[in-house]
């Protein structure tokens, strides 16, 4: 019997998925660390876990091992710590280093969190990466502009999800930037080089330093664009063959890039471009499950449950490569207009064109505020063994599906 803590603060959908699969683990007696109270546990999950901890900051490294302490002397001594958050990764490693529970270490999860430490390290190692700096006054930050040029992103060194990440196009953007979030020396901003190009995903699976699994995604249109027009229905592609030519410098270059910064086990979700001269570049690591529908497509087209497989792997140290047998694609329903959704149109007629191909989907329903996150009001997954069957279907989602916003009167 393995004794396991899952640090998952507010347990919204995505991550409550991770912990069910956990907790339904045979041979695993689990307890889950959270800031919501115990009877805010939603009870089809509550009966498969053996304890409940709550504190006031998940994200706090000294409450994490009081909690860990504390489910200790309820269900025995805690062997495994995990959470899937990328906030959450650095907490968790020191953590498990106060605690002597082994999973990622300290050094490695900074260098997989702190962007511009993850550029410096694998630039050293030779892993083609964009230009980048931390700039702490608008002095650096334009200096910066006048060696790489313009476009620049600009973004938090420490974030997620593409969350408050924009591109600069000119000095007057730069300004406004630097107008609304001052980089100090105790709080600095990241700039980086602009990279054009086609936009995927390498997730993939490295026990003890060899990646052993690996998936590639397509965006479309890259995340950037996305964040930037609001009313863009976006797709995420996971194809049947892997073996595609746009595909091939990332075989060596993903690898690459997780030996630099130390991964040596678990699950990874890296961002890469492949540029208009065929090379690659790495954008970002996080050492996580996807997010964005990916996990869940990841199942789709291997034809498995990959929420459990993920918590088999960190809890169990158990990964058994699956076989790709589909394709499978997500388009991200988001409205047009303000407020809240008004009405969904065109869904009627693509059900009867379409509807066989869909595997999971979560409509807006009338009423519903517009979303704060690039994943927008809904979104629609579909699967099937031939890849051009599934890109075909997202275009007519695209295309068919229209999400109407209207603001309150």
């Amino acid at each position: 019997m393995v004794v396991a803590a899952f640090v998952a603060p507010f347990l919204m959908p995505a991550t409550a998925r991770f912990v069910a699969a956990a907790a339904q683990l045979p041979g695993v007696r689990l307890g889950v660390i959270t800031a919501a109270p115990a009877e805010q546990v939603p009870p089809d999950l509550a009966r498969h876990l053996h304890a409940h901890w709550r504190v006031d900051d998940p994200l706090d490294p000294r409450q994490i091992v009081a909690a860990v302490k504390g489910l200790s002397g309820q269900m025995g001594q805690v062997e495994r710590l995990v959470g899937a958050l990328e906030q959450l990764q650095v907490p968790l490693a020191y953590a498990r280093e106060t605690l002597g529970i082994p999973g990622l270490d300290v050094e490695t999860a900074y260098n997989v969190r702190d962007k511009s430490r993850m550029k410096q390290v694998l630039r050293a190692a030779g892993v083609p990466c964009a230009r980048h700096q931390l700039v702490t006054d608008p002095g650096e930050a334009f200096a910066f502009a006048d060696t790489v040029g313009f476009p620049l992103v600009a973004k938090p060194p420490a974030g997620a999800g593409a969350q408050a990440t924009y591109r600069l196009d000119d000095g007057g953007a730069l300004r406004s930037w630097l107008a609304a979030t001052p980089p100090r020396a105790d709080a600095p901003g990241l700039l980086e080089e602009f990279l054009v190009g086609e936009e995927h995903t390498f997730d993939s699976v490295t026990l003890g330093g060899r990646t052993v699994w690996a998936s590639i995604s397509d965006y479309l249109p890259p995340p950037l664009d996305v964040l930037r027009n609001p009313w863009i229905q976006w797709t995420v592609l996971l194809p049947r063959e892997l073996d595609d030519p746009r595909y091939s410098g990332i075989g060596e270059a993903g690898p690459a890039a997780l030996r630099a910064l130390g991964v040596r086990d678990g699950l990874t979700h890296m961002e890469w471009f492949r540029r208009p001269d065929g090379s690659v570049a790495v954008s970002e690591v996080g050492a996580r499950p996807p997010g964005a529908q990916i996990s869940s497509m990841l199942g789709y087209v291997h034809d498995v449950d990959f929420y459990r497989m993920w918590t088999e792997l960190v809890i169990l140290d158990r990964f058994d490569p699956p076989e790709r047998k589909y394709a499978a694609g997500t388009v991200y329903l988001r409205g047009q207009g303000r407020g809240r959704v008004r009405a969904v149109h065109g869904v009627d007629e693509l059900q009867q064109r379409i509807g066989h191909l869909v595997v999971e989907a979560r409509l807006p329903e009338p009423g519903q505020p517009a979303s704060s996150s690039y994943e927008g009001e809904g979104y629609v997954t579909v699967r099937h063994p031939d890849t051009d069957v599934v890109r075909d279907a997202l275009r007519q989602i695209v295309d068919g599906i229209r999400v109407e916003l209207v603001e309150a009167q």
